[in-house]
């Protein structure tokens, strides 16, 4: 066994570290394998001397990368556990590489009404923001939880802001999961409601809910099903197309072929959750068939993006196994 000290110079890092009752304590412990015992503004390490040794190259990167973060403000558990994910794959590898650089996100994204600044918080979702600035259409491909959605509003929030856009178009496929909701009451944004409630509750937290209401009523945002899609031309317009893996080809096609001058498109799915019948989904067509194309991005998120609750990135490995 081997004890060491590590005091942190930062007491606001310590402190989020530690967690209310010293609940990221417990969570560290578990994933370093090794025993925390806080003192002062740190911990006295117990353990393996190699994990031990691991555990306080770790406390010193989580000190240099907060140090450098421009969202340290908002940084949580989900940060710590995802830079020591990287540092383990480090380790493994035994040699570092420049693609292997703690993570640290280099722009904000947008700031909410509420005042919070929203920044990337892994390097797929750096890249899916990157995507959008240098393209004119970007793909989402990945699990639940990893923000496809959530950013793509936040970068179309910005876009309108800052006068690059007019218009937001939201749209997605009014297929039920597993169910069928029958006739649903109501105007079309009423009957579309149910379906794009993500979307809604990206916008509510973006912009704030009188202001998309607003933005709805001046049809500054816009809500409409796949299907009130064809024969229009969508110009300086953002367009979300969510739940792609729900289209068909043809649909997927048809959207394809709204973008207008001075537009943007965003088109994110999940192969895993198909609700259409087997082998009608054409996302995965489409996505193979733009791989390497001018104009186009492609971003594919994995498990180890997921900013949900940590349970999540568990329940999708565990589904994986079935």
């Amino acid at each position: 066994m081997r004890k060491e000290q590590f005091t942190f110079e930062n007491q606001d890092l310590y402190r989020k570290i530690c967690g209310i009752n010293d609940a990221g304590v417990r969570n560290l412990e578990k994933q370093l394998e090794i025993d925390l015992i806080p003192r002062g503004n740190g911990f006295q390490v117990e353990g393996i001397p190699t994990k031990v040794e691991f555990a306080l190259d770790f406390f010193r990167l989580l000190e240099t990368n907060y140090r450098d973060r421009p969202d340290r403000d908002f940084t949580d558990s989900f940060d710590f556990g995802y830079l020591l994910k990287q540092a383990t794959r480090e380790k493994k590898k035994e040699e570092r590489k420049s693609d292997d650089e703690p993570f640290k996100p280099t722009e904000k994204i947008l700031t909410t009404y509420k005042g919070k600044h929203l920044y990337s918080r892994t390097k797929n979702q750096e890249k899916y923001i990157q995507s959008f600035l240098n393209n004119l259409i970007t793909f989402g491909i990945g699990p639940a939880g990893t923000g496809k959605t959530f950013l793509s509003v936040a970068m179309a929030c910005r876009f309108l802001q800052n006068g690059i856009v007019d218009k937001i178009v939201l749209t997605r496929p009014a297929v039920e999961a597993g169910e069928n909701l029958g006739f649903l009451p109501g105007d079309l944004n009423q009957k579309v409601d149910p379906y794009l409630r993500p979307v809604y509750d990206a916008l509510n937290e973006c912009i704030g809910f009188e202001k998309t209401q607003e933005y709805i009523a001046l049809t500054k945002i816009e809500i409409a099903p796949v299907a009130f899609m064809r024969g229009r031309t969508l110009s300086k317009s953002f367009i979300i197309l969510d739940e792609a893996q729900n289209c068909t080809l043809a649909q997927l096609k048809m959207i394809m072929t709204r973008l207008g001058r001075n537009s943007r498109m965003c088109i994110s799915g999940d192969v895993t959750q198909v609700d259409l019948e087997h082998g009608r989904s054409g996302f995965d067509r489409v996505v193979n068939l733009f791989r390497q194309t001018e104009g186009i991005g492609q971003v594919f998120f994995g498990k180890e993006d997921i900013t949900r609750h940590p349970l999540v990135e568990t329940i999708v490995r565990k589904f994986e196994e079935l």
